[in-house]
């Protein structure tokens, strides 16, 4: 999804399933910093201070949107048919939020 935005974002916040180095190196690649929390082995990384203390939100986000079961279990294997369901998922958090 990174690469269908029309210009690399200034920030890309992610959670823990996303902390592997050839993952940073790309965002960095694309000219964006990653925020994401090291694993237990791993050095720290060098981020904004004020964008790792928002960090908690994608975390709060994802675990709403794992409520929904088919949003948790990913019944829909490819990316083009997920993302429908994420979305929908996204829409209605946000009006019952």
């Amino acid at each position: 999804m990174l690469e269908d935005l029309p210009y690399p974002p200034i920030h890309v916040v992610c959670d823990h399933g996303y902390a592997s180095h050839r993952f940073r190196e790309s965002l960095w690649s694309r000219g964006s910093c990653p925020v994401i929390p090291p694993r237990k082995n791993d050095p720290e990384f060098a981020c904004p201070k004020w964008a790792y203390r928002y960090r908690h939100l994608v975390e709060n986000l994802w675990a709403r949107l794992k409520e929904w079961r088919a949003v948790a279990i990913r019944y829909e294997k490819t990316a083009a048919s997920s993302l429908p369901v994420i979305l929908i998922a996204t829409t209605a958090d946000h009006i019952k939020v």
